[in-house]
C-alpha cells in the first residue's frame, strides 16, 4: 500500500500523453495511407496524368508532416513537465520544419509535373519542346527555393527589408565582379524565352565555326556535338553577338545545280530544258508547290548552261542527296536521249591558212 502510495503519478500520466500522442500520429497516418490508396485507385482510372503527380507529390511530406507534429507535441510536453533548456526555442522555430516540408512538397510536384508533361506528350505522339519543359521547371525551382530561403530568415528574426538592401548594394558589387557569369546567365534566359534551338537540334553560325547538334542547354552553358562527334562547349553570352543558322527546322531542302551543254548541240537546249522541266514536275519526291524553275541562264566559256531549281519534300540529309542523285541521272538521260552531250571545258586553236598549208605539205 505504501508503495502505490508513493508512485509518481504525474510523471505516469506524461508517459500516457506521449504514447497517446504517438498512437494517435500512427492512426492517422494509417488512414492517410488508406485515403491515399483509395484516391490511387481511383485515378488509375482517369487519363489525367495531374492527379497522379499531385498524389506522388503529396504522399511522402504528409507523412513527415503528421510525425513531425506529433514530434513537436511530444517535445513540447516534454519541455512542459521537465523544463529543459534545450527545447526553449522550440516554440519560436518549429514552423521552419513545416515550411521545409512544403518547400519539398512543391519540389517534388514540380518534378513529377514536368515527368508527366513530357510522358504525356510522348505517349499521345504530339511534338513537345523538351528545352522549355525544362527551363520552366528550373525556375519555379528557384522560385520556391528563393520564397522559402526568405520565409525561414523572417521566422529566425532577420529583417527581410534589410537584406533585401544589403542585396542591392551586395548585387551592384557583384554583378560587377562577375559580368561574364551574368551575362551567361541572361543569355541561357533569352535562349529559353526565344528559343532559337531546342536540344536535338542541328545548329550552325556563319560568323564563328560552330556547327553540331544540340545536347544541352544549361543555365551558363550549351553543349553541342559537332559532326565528327566532339564535345564544344558554348558560353551562352556567345549567342546573343551571333547569327544562329537552325537546318533542323527547316521546311524543304533546295536543289540548286547549273548544267552545261555543247555549242554543238545549241539546237537542242530548248528541248533539253523543256523535258527536264517536265521531269521535275512529274517526280514524286520534290514539292512542285514550292519554286520550281528549269530555264537557259547563260553561254559559259565552254558550254551552253542552264539551271535547275526545285525543292524535295524530305529534310532528311541522307533521303535528300538519294533525291538529288536521282535528279541528276536524269537529267544526264534526257541529255542522251537528245543525242546531246554535258560539256567540259575545252579550246579551240584558230590557225592561219599560210601554216596549215605548210602543215599540210
Amino acid at each position: 500500500m505504501d508503495a502505490v502510495m508513493n508512485f509518481d503519478w504525474t510523471q505516469w500520466n506524461v508517459w500516457t500523453q506521449l504514447a497517446l500522442i504517438l498512437v494517435a500520429a500512427w492512426s492517422v497516418q494509417w488512414v492517410h495511407q488508406r485515403v491515399i490508396r483509395g484516391f490511387e485507385k481511383a485515378t488509375e482510372k482517369t487519363h489525367n496524368p495531374w492527379d497522379d503527380a499531385l498524389l506522388f507529390a503529396f504522399r511522402s511530406p504528409l507523412t513527415v508532416a503528421i510525425y513531425y507534429t506529433a514530434l513537436y507535441f511530444a517535445l513540447t510536453l516534454v519541455h512542459a513537465h521537465y523544463g529543459w533548456v534545450l527545447l526553449e526555442p522550440l516554440g519560436e522555430y518549429w514552423s521552419i520544419g513545416f515550411v521545409l516540408i512544403f518547400a519539398w512538397f512543391l519540389m517534388r510536384l514540380t518534378g513529377s509535373f514536368e515527368q508527366n508533361w513530357i510522358h504525356q506528350a510522348q505517349k499521345k505522339g504530339k511534338e513537345i519542346d523538351k528545352t522549355t519543359v525544362d527551363a520552366v521547371a528550373k525556375l519555379a525551382r528557384i522560385i520556391i527555393g528563393v520564397v522559402v530561403f526568405m520565409m525561414i530568415l523572417q521566422d529566425l528574426g532577420y529583417s527581410i527589408s534589410g537584406l533585401l538592401a544589403f542585396g542591392g548594394i551586395a548585387g551592384i558589387a557583384v554583378g560587377m565582379a562577375a559580368k561574364d557569369l551574368l551575362s551567361n546567365l541572361f543569355g541561357g534566359l533569352m535562349i529559353y524565352m526565344d528559343r532559337p534551338f531546342a536540344v536535338g537540334d542541328w545548329i550552325r553560325s556563319p560568323d564563328r565555326d560552330i556547327e553540331g547538334t544540340v545536347e544541352r542547354i544549361g543555365w551558363r552553358m550549351t553543349v553541342i556535338r559537332t559532326f565528327d562527334k566532339r564535345p564544344l562547349y558554348i558560353p551562352n553570352a556567345t549567342f546573343s553577338t551571333i547569327s544562329v543558322q537552325n537546318p533542323s527546322r527547316m521546311s524543304h531542302r533546295r536543289i540548286y545545280e547549273t548544267v552545261g551543254v555543247r555549242y554543238c548541240d545549241a539546237s537542242k537546249v530548248k528541248l533539253i530544258v523543256d523535258d527536264v522541266k517536265a521531269m521535275i514536275l512529274a517526280h514524286e519526291d520534290l514539292d512542285t508547290t514550292q519554286t520550281l524553275i528549269v530555264n537557259f541562264n547563260s553561254f559559259g566559256a565552254s558550254s551552253l548552261d542552264f539551271f535547275l531549281y526545285t525543292f524535295t519534300k524530305t529534310t532528311d540529309w541522307v533521303t535528300y542527296h538519294s533525291v538529288k542523285q536521282d535528279v541528276l541521272l536524269k537529267v544526264l538521260e534526257i541529255v542522251e536521249s537528245h543525242n546531246a552531250e554535258v560539256a567540259f571545258p575545252t579550246t579551240t586553236l584558230d590557225l592561219p591558212e599560210a601554216v596549215l598549208t605548210n602543215f599540210k605539205s
